[in-house]
């Protein structure tokens, strides 16, 4: 690592992603934006007898280790925590967990939105929150467990950033950009909705104080500052802790009219607004409305990513199989285009399983050809995502009256070039990608802007775009392949 004297503050970014963890650590300048992994720890789920969790006890074990590593690289300034959204931990009223969190694809949520719909329609529900309909958002999961003893014994309702910040300082607050995940937050007033919880019969005292981007969070326990060799009294700063907005704060946008795709594990496909766009239509379209930095809507569609990839190569490891992501890219990248593609949004893509023989079972329901290879299944999963960022970008810029010229494309799939030059050539649009590590990044410069060192959303977004490694891809080839095989997944060009 550089020495932390040549910046003037060092920043830790706790980052959780579904299938792993990292601390890294920012030094921020006013010409410099520079970013190392500190350490980096296994997410793994546990599946048990009555669901799937998360190993909340060792992602936080994870976060210390990081932040001591970090630590140990010169001064830290200050610690944000960012991860995956909808998912909780309970505390009881001595503040211990009541058990480990559910993992949000877990099939407790199976059928329970119609529960929910039977107290607060459907079209109401979208009208207070604006939120797509997914079934495991935060209010199917807490009527999944109605009644029951865990949520009996809860005082306090904590998002998986919160209840981790809550172990680091002893404080409690809901971030609102994950707060806005929920099903319980209210997109125009940036509350929590009175209303809806009275009438799903959610006690309002489980959901903590809201906190905006830039809260200061409280500063480390004794006992943290002890074990990690931070400094005692150093702060947690509030972040974008939906590990999305984070993302799209990193987004290097320095002109207008532009769409972004945050790709990693899912593709959040859509654009940055002033408000929310709550209509009918935009509800039939399954659109959300999530908070942004600064009051900003992040209006996009939740589209089933890399998990698509992550989980093919999961079955063929475990068939001892070769799983090597260069190789099978080099493979798709010369298999046959269009052989197959499917809706990764489709249900049976939702839980762990294996996935590449789901692939072939779509393929064989739709009449089309089976893909054999490994190389083919790849392809046909990139020509989907591709397929479904046009999809989403496209009625996006429809629903909310926006024109787009460019995506910029972040996150871990920016590195894929097959999935970057297909996206370009579906949308038609030239394509920008980078950074891959935009939610940590969006993570510091949150902080950054705290401490002083950098301006707003525009300020932030120009550092990135003047420091950071960028790809640029043109669109090629000709559009009326792409409308064939969208006519596969949906024969009448809409949207279901």
């Amino acid at each position: 690592m550089p020495p932390s004297s040549a910046f003037p503050s060092t920043f830790a970014a706790v980052d959780l992603g579904a299938t792993s963890g990292r601390v890294i650590l920012g030094r921020v300048g006013p010409d410099n934006l520079d970013l190392t992994e500190a350490h980096r720890f296994a997410n793994t789920p546990v599946q048990l007898p009555d669901g799937l969790r998360w190993d909340v006890l060792a992602l936080f074990q994870g976060m210390l280790d990081g932040l001591r590593e970090a630590a140990r690289a010169g001064g830290v300034s200050s610690v944000g925590v960012d991860s995956w959204a909808v998912d909780y931990g309970l505390l009881d009223g001595f503040g211990s967990p009541v058990g480990h969190p559910f993992h949000y694809r877990d099939s407790r949520t199976d059928g329970v939105a119609e529960r929910v719909w039977s107290q607060v329609g459907p079209a109401e529900l979208y009208e207070v929150t604006g939120l797509q309909h997914l079934p495991f958002n935060t209010v199917f999961q807490l009527a999944a467990e109605a009644g029951g003893a865990r949520l009996a014994s809860a005082r306090s309702l904590l998002l998986i950033p919160d209840l981790l910040i809550h172990w680091l300082t002893g404080s409690i607050g809901a971030e609102e950009t994950n707060a806005s995940t929920t099903g319980l937050f209210d997109a125009r007033t940036g509350t929590w909705s009175k209303d809806l919880l009275e009438r799903l019969s959610i006690d309002p005292g489980l959901l903590p104080p809201l906190r905006a981007p830039g809260d200061p969070a409280g500063v480390v326990l004794p006992h943290v500052a002890s074990y990690t060799g931070l400094a005692t009294g150093t702060p947690v700063t509030t972040v974008a802790s939906h590990d999305t907005a984070s993302a799209v704060v990193a987004v290097p946008a320095t002109e207008p009219h532009f769409a972004y795709i945050s790709c990693g594990t899912w593709s959040l496909a859509g654009l940055e607004l002033d408000s929310p766009v709550l209509t009918e239509a935009s509800r039939a379209a399954n659109f959300t409305n999530e908070r942004g930095v600064d009051g900003t809507i992040r209006y996009l569609r939740n589209i089933m990513g890399m998990w698509l990839l992550e989980e093919c190569r999961r079955t063929w490891a475990a068939k001892g199989l070769p799983a090597h992501i260069p190789s099978l890219l080099a493979d798709a990248a010369r298999a046959e285009p269009f052989a197959a593609v499917i809706d990764p949004d489709s249900p049976e893509f939702l839980p762990p399983g294996d996935m590449p023989e789901r692939i072939r079972e779509y393929c064989r329901r739709t009449g089309q050809p089976v893909p054999g290879s490994r190389g083919a299944v790849v392809r046909c999963i990139l020509e989907s995502l591709a397929l479904a960022h046009r999809r989403a970008l496209r009625r996006a810029a429809e629903l909310a009256d926006r024109d787009i010229t460019h995506v910029h494309l972040v996150g871990g799939a920016s590195r894929n070039d097959l999935l970057c030059q297909l996206t370009a050539d579906a949308t038609g649009l030239p394509v920008i990608a980078g950074p891959t590590e935009a939610t940590a990044m969006g993570n510091i410069l949150v902080q950054a802007r705290t401490a002083g060192l950098v301006g707003g959303l525009p300020a932030m977004r120009r550092l990135v775009a003047d420091t950071q490694h960028l790809r640029r891809y043109a669109p090629r080839g000709d559009t009326a392949v792409w409308d064939a095989a969208e006519a596969r997944i949906s024969p009448t060009g809409k949207d279901a």
